[in-house]
C-alpha cells in the first residue's frame, strides 16, 4: 500500500507515515462522529491532573486531540520536507503546527458549544409567568386544578391552588405567585 515511501529518507518516510495513518484515523473518526458512533470510546488518554476547575466542555489529553495534532504535524512535514533544509527547523514548525491543529479544534468546540441551549424544564423558573387555566381550580385553597403554561417553547400543564376567595375557571389567565411541594399558587392577572 505504501511502496512510493521506499526511497525516501527516513525522516520523509515518518512524516508521510504520520500523515497518512492519521488522516485515515480521522476520517473514521468523522465518519463515525456523523453517523452518531462515539469515535473514540475508550481510547481516551487519562490524566490525573485536577481539571475539573477549568470551564473547558472536553478533555485536553484525548485520543481525537492526539489524531489532531499527528495530522498538523505530518502533513506540514510532508509539504514542506523539500523546503525546509534544516531538518530540527522542519520539525519544529510541524511541532508548532501540530499544536495549532489542536487550538483551532478547540476553538471550533467553544464556538459549536455556544449553539447549544439549555432546555431543561425547572420548576422555580415559573415564578411570576402568566398561563391558562386548563382545569378549574377551587377557590381558598380547597383543591387542584390545571394551569398550561409555556416555558423556552414548550407548553406544560401543571398542577395548581389559588388562594383566592373566588374559583378560576378554565380559560382564565393566571400568574404564578408561589410554589408550594411543586404545586403552583396562581392568581388571576388583571
Amino acid at each position: 500500500m505504501f511502496e512510493f515511501l521506499n526511497g525516501l529518507p527516513p525522516l520523509e518516510k515518518a512524516f508521510w507515515y504520520v500523515a497518512l495513518v492519521s488522516s485515515i484515523i480521522f476520517l473514521i473518526q468523522s465518519v463515525m462522529t456523523f453517523i452518531g458512533g462515539i469515535a473514540s470510546e475508550g481510547l481516551d488518554i487519562h490524566f490525573n491532573g485536577d481539571l475539573d476547575h477549568t470551564e473547558v466542555p472536553f478533555q485536553f489529553f484525548s485520543f481525537r486531540n492526539l489524531i489532531n495534532f499527528l495530522l498538523g504535524f505530518g502533513w506540514t512535514g510532508v509539504v514542506f520536507y523539500p523546503l525546509i533544509e534544516n531538518k530540527y527547523l522542519l520539525t519544529l514548525l510541524a511541532t508548532c503546527i501540530g499544536v495549532l491543529f489542536i487550538c483551532i479544534f478547540f476553538i471550533i468546540i467553544r464556538q459549536l458549544l455556544k449553539l447549544s441551549e439549555n432546555n431543561t424544564f425547572n420548576i422555580e423558573d415559573l415564578l411570576k409567568l402568566s398561563g391558562r387555566v386548563y382545569i378549574s381550580i377551587p377557590a381558598n385553597m380547597r383543591g387542584q386544578g390545571k394551569v398550561q403554561i409555556s416555558v423556552k417553547g414548550a407548553y406544560h400543564e401543571l398542577e395548581a391552588m389559588t388562594e383566592s376567595p373566588e374559583a378560576m375557571e378554565v380559560g382564565t389567565t393566571v400568574v404564578v405567585k408561589k410554589i408550594k411541594n411543586k404545586i403552583l399558587i396562581v392568581e388571576k392577572l388583571n
